[in-house]
């Protein structure tokens, strides 16, 4: 165990976490450059095309260190965005130590201090690192300022870093080495090991990743999940390469994959404990806080008969994203879905492309909506997501919405744009502290109805990219609801229905009727797309109608044979109208469901 390292890279987004992996791997001698490509980590085709990492990943790096000494380095890297927090979290409680980098342009950023927070809370020892030094635009002692200040850790234990050009990745590895501490525990005692992550392989079964507490694991021993007792024979058990590579054993403080042909997807949690069947542990480990979803939306397939391959995608993907949050639910005009809920719009769209690529699912979302508290008449308290659950109005007493305590930090002459948009947002400012000379934290608190559409683009747009973003769930206020209903031809749709600040509901009505006009196509009679809150319309488009043109053969002529032939026409589009109904196609839906950016 004196030779094992656990360890995680944190920060900010975009400040340099997936190349500093990969130079660490190229400089352990994992890979040949031949075989390298950039994020090596980054698996899935979507966090290429984004360049952003959403997986944690673990990797157990062989480093030599100078006196001659062979260490095991488990690296196990973790995304930057603030959805993905619940990941950093996970990955943290397997670690003894963290590598805290900051970008040495940009200097420390609202989620570098929500991540340094997050390992402070598990104990870790931080060793700060500055990146990104061969940048014409680093400021070294700027950032070394920023680390003794806002972090309270020492700026000259700080390891400086280029990790585009490789520079100081010696002395980083010398730093895990010396610097962070080996795991603690016993390898003879019963086992304890906490499942952090899993996958799920079509040939093998459940993959699971776990850190071992105390205790040894071989091939051939029972197993028991204590989280529901489920019992499993171990086949095979291993550390993570760039591929699996199986071993004889895993002991206490080592970070590695068992699979025992676990078929029952539902039997694997995240947080839960691995014993021995025959000599089990006295207590579980403490496992993890339950994921908190903040916006919620039904999945629907687009054929009807894809509800069972949505099924098994979601077991699946759930398995690998223990955020996901998923329950049974049905719409009149989308058939049977799910109801989900994910940490934020980023995971929400991250989780579609997914089921859509791996799993090759056509799929049609919902409108994003936040979680509401709603207080009747009578005292008793609903917790609602979807607008399909919403009472009647003449029975609520209060309705409550979720704010948010935002932080954001920008350089100071961005503060009036930044100021504006919060405000615009029905946000309230409660304070702003000067982090340097020129760089501020303002604090906000906003309702999260208004973040999760396109806050954090409108952020980045209005700073030039400069502006970071970080929030915390704070608690539920007083809210003026309202339910808006899209109605077609008078009939609702029930996909379409959004819960929205009454402030806002003219405004995302028109939005959806303007969108639904350009995409439903034209029939032989008038469409009328309305937007409805009860019986009061607030919005509506018109989509008209094909129009033959009846009076062709009318060479010159009386008019008034032109007009007969009009209105004969317009009595059979009225009759036809009565019994017409309207196809709206998948696309429709696609369009009105998309983040509303208007």
């Amino acid at each position: 165990m004196k030779n094992i390292r656990n360890f995680s890279i944190i920060a900010h987004i975009d400040h340099g976490k997936s190349t500093l992996s990969d130079r660490l791997i190229q400089a352990t001698g994992m890979v040949s450059d031949r075989d390298f490509k950039d994020q090596i980590l980054d698996t899935m085709d979507i966090e290429r095309e984004r360049g952003i990492t959403i997986k944690s990943q673990t990797v157990c790096l062989p480093f030599s260190a100078p006196s001659g000494v062979d260490f095991a380095l488990n690296l196990i890297d973790t995304p930057g965005h603030v959805d993905f927090t619940y990941e950093v979290s996970r990955a943290l409680a397997s670690c003894e130590g963290a590598l805290l980098l900051i970008d040495a342009s940009q200097g420390v950023e609202a989620q570098t201090l929500a991540n340094f927070y997050l390992a402070l809370e598990d104990n870790l020892e931080i060793v700060p690192v500055i990146n990104k030094i061969d940048l014409p635009s680093a400021d070294i002692e700027r950032v070394k300022k920023q680390i003794d200040k806002d972090l309270g850790l020492d700026p000259e234990e700080a390891l400086l870093v280029s990790a585009k050009e490789g520079t100081g990745i010696d002395e980083i590895l010398e730093g895990i080495v010396y610097r962070l501490p080996p795991p603690a525990g016993d390898a003879e005692a019963p086992l304890r090991a906490l499942i952090f992550d899993s996958h799920y392989d079509s040939f093998r079964g459940t993959v699971v990743h776990f850190r071992i507490f105390d205790g040894t694991i071989k091939p051939g021993e029972w197993i028991r999940f204590m989280y529901n007792d489920a019992v499993y024979k171990v086949e095979e058990v291993g550390l993570f390469g760039l591929e699996r590579k199986p071993t004889r054993a895993l002991s206490a403080g080592e970070v590695g994959y068992l699979i025992a042909g676990i078929k029952t997807v539902s039997d694997t949690r995240c947080g839960d404990t691995v014993t021995h069947r025959d000599r089990p542990c006295e207590a579980p480990l403490p496992g993890f806080k339950e994921a908190k979803p903040v916006v919620f939306s039904s999945i629907y397939p687009v054929a009807s008969d894809g509800y069972e391959d949505l099924t098994i995608g979601l077991e699946k993907l759930k398995l690998n994203d223990a955020s996901l949050v998923y329950e049974k639910d049905s719409s009149v005009a989308l058939g049977f879905g799910f109801r989900c809920g994910f940490l934020g719009l980023l995971h929400l769209e991250v989780v579609q492309e997914r089921l859509e690529r791996e799993y090759g699912l056509s799929l049609i979302l919902t409108a994003p909506s936040v979680g509401y508290e709603i207080i009747l008449n009578d005292g008793t308290v609903q917790a609602i997501d979807n607008p399909a659950l919403f009472p009647d109005p003449m029975s609520i007493a209060v309705c409550k919405e979720p704010f948010i305590r935002a932080a954001i930090i920008v350089p100071d002459r961005y503060m009036g744009v930044v100021m504006k948009l919060c405000l615009d947002r029905r946000g309230i400012n409660k304070n702003y502290q000067y982090l340097t000379s020129d760089r501020l934290e303002m604090i906000f608190e906003i309702p999260l109805a208004e973040v999760v559409y396109d806050f954090y683009d409108m952020l980045k747009s209005v700073t030039q990219g400069y502006g970071s973003f970080d929030y915390d769930l704070i608690d539920y206020r007083e809210t003026d609801l309202v339910k808006i209903d899209i109605l077609i031809n008078g009939e609702k749709v029930d996909a379409l229905s959004q819960l929205v600040h009454r402030d806002r509901a003219v405004e995302r009505a028109r939005s959806a009727c303007t969108k639904l006009r350009d995409e439903i196509p034209r029939h032989m009679f008038k469409i009328a797309i309305q937007g409805a809150i009860g019986g009061m319309i607030i919005a509506r488009k018109t989509v008209s109608a094909f129009r033959k043109d009846v009076t062709a053969k009318c060479y010159g002529g009386d008019v008034t044979r032109k007009r007969k032939l009009l209105e004969k026409q317009k009595k059979g589009k009225k009759r036809m109208k009565m019994v017409g109904k309207v196809m709206i196609p998948q696309q429709a839906f696609l369009s009105v469901l998309k983040t509303d950016t208007d």
